[in-house]
């Protein structure tokens, strides 16, 4: 009877390797390849204890466990690891576009269609804003029809979904807006503010282990669909806020960076009364075909 070889570590990799090697789908199979030889690369570089092990084991299971209809724990992780713009960096190159950013763990599904100037923040404290946007394609051709859902955390930094007796029902803060011939759209709010990502999950342990801060510097979220276009997920931010330079979850690109104008006019362009003191914040979205390479 042949002797029993002695267990090589190596071998083990290859041996997992091969195992997965006869998976059907061609994609399939070159992705979890890539994942086992990494992960096993890293065990083996890191020389992790049993103890990391069932730790890392315990945190991915909480992380799970915390997730849910209205909470989105992995995509948390995703997102202060760094993974969630990486996967949006190699596949968003069109030139011309928007630029992409996180979808963020606070996207509840299609909102509800509201009608353009539509206050989002009824009675909740804080400045106004008007924002006026248009959807254009690369060319700045106007593009109609395309449907912009809206969502931002309100002045305590906390978005509706994460509100004790949040209603899907009864949203605050978020809508959806479809643009007219024009291409254009336009609603109020309030100023978006910093605000620090959930820290009393999982992700903040790991935030706090490394001595990172989990603030969010301030924006809105735009999520933008159109017939024959790529989907667009992104960001406008605010002009001068704190951690621009540092955000938890490295979403930040420059030309997502808009200032806040002053509002002069006593009344909002549907005519009804503005408040003494207000702000305008304008932009135009690009979207790509879908036809277009990344």
């Amino acid at each position: 009877m042949p002797a029993t070889p002695e267990f090589d570590p190596a071998q083990l990799t290859d041996a997992v390797l091969a195992s997965f090697a006869g998976a059907p789908d061609p994609r399939t199979r070159h992705v979890l390849g890539r994942l086992i030889a990494h992960l096993h690369a890293f065990v083996r570089e890191a020389e992790l204890s049993p103890d990391e092990w069932m730790r890392a084991v315990d945190f991915l299971n909480r992380t799970g466990q915390i997730s849910g209809d209205t909470r989105q724990e992995f995509i948390l992780l995703s997102d202060v690891l760094g993974v969630s713009m990486l996967v949006d960096a190699i596949n968003h190159r069109a030139p011309g576009t928007t630029e992409t950013t996180v979808l963020g763990p606070f996207y509840v599904g299609e909102h509800r269609v509201m009608p353009h100037g539509t206050d989002l923040a009824a009675d909740q404290p804080g400045e106004r804003v008007l924002v006026e946007a248009s959807v254009t394609d690369t060319a700045g051709r106007p593009i109609a029809g395309a449907a912009a859902d809206v969502w931002h955390a309100g002045a305590d930094g906390f978005y509706d979904s994460q509100k004790p007796g949040y209603r899907p029902d009864k949203p605050e803060l978020r809508a959806r807006f479809v643009t007219g011939a024009d291409g254009k759209l336009w609603f109020r709010t309030i100023v978006p503010r910093s605000y620090p990502v959930p820290t009393d999950g999982p992700v903040g342990e790991l935030l706090r282990a490394s001595g990172r801060h989990a603030m969010r510097p301030a924006h809105l979220h735009f999520l933008i669909a159109a017939p024959g276009h790529q989907t667009l997920v992104t960001h406008l931010f605010v002009a001068g806020d704190d951690y621009l330079g540092s955000d938890a979850v490295y979403g930040v690109k420059p030309s997502l960076v808009v200032p806040l104008e002053p509002g002069a006019a006593p009344t909002w362009p549907d005519g009804t009364p503005a408040p003494a003191r207000w702000h305008r914040m304008s932009y135009r979205f690009a979207l790509t075909r879908k036809d277009s390479t990344r």
